[in-house]
């Protein structure tokens, strides 16, 4: 029986001398996830030892702490989880873990394409192409803000060269907006694209070109897609 008692005494003082020790906070947690556990074991030992009388109500109260501690516990998140948001030209998605956000173009010349997989001339022009959607522009500007985020200073600058040759751009004809793109007329939406596109990445003053060739190009893709 002195065993018994002993080993109780040590127990209650160990758990006394944790609580004594360590933060409040971490006390009441440590005995919400040890304590039922903690009686079980104790309940246990007494009831093979033959002191059931005493063991076995102390199994069960743990038992019960347990079962009403773990039904208190909040779900585990799954992880995995994204938001998606759509407009009329886009469907953007978040991860909520990472933050990283990627969208698919529902409308106009890039439809079907991820934004992941376009360049950001590309992206600027389809920002050009849907800003009368306020909706869809307001969430290409945060794709653009994340990856891009000198990207404002690049459409002020493009603004800026297009309005200091508004007389000779917008002079252009559509023949001569042919030319300049390569392209023969007649040439469909999806042509006058491609030929823009692989132009573009070639002048662009980001890749040490011409800013008047690429304003050039730019202004013949406007004429021919008006």
């Amino acid at each position: 029986m002195a065993f018994y008692i002993i080993f109780l005494l040590s127990l209650l003082i160990g758990l006394f001398w944790l609580i004594l020790t360590n933060p409040a906070h971490k006390s009441a947690a440590f005995l919400t996830r040890s304590g039922p556990l903690i009686l079980i074991i104790v309940g246990g030992l007494l009831t093979f030892f033959r002191r059931g009388v005493i063991g076995v109500p102390m199994i069960v109260l743990g038992v019960s702490f347990l079962r009403r501690s773990l039904s208190m516990r909040p779900p585990a998140s799954s992880g995995g989880q994204k938001s998606t948001v759509r407009s009329t030209s886009l469907e953007m998605e978040l991860d909520h873990d990472t933050g990283e956000m990627d969208g698919t173009v529902l409308t106009g010349l890039m439809k079907g394409a991820r934004l992941s997989s376009l360049n950001e001339d590309e992206i600027i022009s389809l920002y050009r192409e849907i800003s009368s959607d306020a909706d869809s522009a307001a969430l290409l500007e945060s794709f653009l803000d994340r990856y891009h985020p000198d990207w404002r200073e690049r459409v002020d600058s493009d603004s800026f060269r297009e309005q200091d040759g508004t007389s000779s751009f917008n002079a252009m004809t559509k023949q001569e907006a042919y030319k300049i793109l390569g392209l023969e007329p007649g040439a469909s939406q999806q042509e006058i694209h491609q030929a823009w596109r692989r132009l573009i990445k070639g002048v662009h003053p980001d890749g040490g070109g011409s800013a008047f060739l690429t304003a050039k190009i730019n202004a013949a893709r406007d004429v021919l897609m008006s």
